[in-house]
């Protein structure tokens, strides 16, 4: 397998997909210490896909999706801890707050991963932040055509967020290598517009 550039060098030699946003360091160090001391606290439980039960726990606000029937159902509201960075993500973002209306904060055990995928399809934007631990962020034109590996990837560092809006979101797949320590993440997402 041959190695992927360095983060400078990817970015300078690939040219990121249309809508990918990344900022390294987004958040400072103790606004990550605080909240990873929270997420340690909360109820996680394993994504279940259908009939399998992955590795990744996660625990979700403002709606929870059911892959068996491919519905968002009702989940608790958005805490408040998380209003600061769902602040924070909006202004980034250039995304009003009120509509980062979907929080899901995951826990990547050491050798956890996420297979190919574009989020389901009652999401809009997607902003996340990386806590504790770094992955890889794969991507791939959706849908694959040949060569089904990934053309592109981004190392996402502790304290970063990215996000995938218009044509990243809808134009391309995402995979998380197989992480190699533990990591944390909060995915924000805004709702799709019903009437599209």
């Amino acid at each position: 397998m041959t190695a992927m550039p360095r983060q400078p060098e990817l970015f300078a030699a690939a040219r990121l997909p249309e809508g990918l946003r990344y900022e390294p360091e987004f958040l400072g160090e103790d606004d990550e210490a605080a909240l990873v001391e929270i997420v340690r606290t909360l109820p996680l439980e394993a994504m279940q896909y259908k009939a399998w039960r992955a590795k990744r726990r996660i625990v979700s606000y403002g709606g929870r999706y059911d892959f068996t029937t491919g519905e968002l159902e009702p989940a608790g509201p958005i805490p408040e801890f998380l209003e600061p960075l769902r602040a924070r993500i909006a202004a980034w973002a250039g995304i009003p707050a009120e509509r980062f209306r979907h929080a899901l904060i995951a826990e990547y055990a050491a050798g956890t991963q996420l297979g190919w995928h574009r989020d389901v399809p009652q999401f809009e934007a997607v902003v996340g932040v990386s806590l504790a631990g770094p992955a890889r962020l794969r991507l791939r034109p959706y849908p694959p055509r040949g060569n089904r590996r990934a053309l592109l990837a981004l190392d996402l560092e502790p304290r970063s967020a990215y996000a995938l809006i218009g044509p990243a979101r809808w134009g391309w797949q995402h995979a998380i290598s197989p992480t190699k320590t533990l990591r944390y993440s909060i995915t924000m997402r805004t709702l799709r517009d019903a009437s599209r």
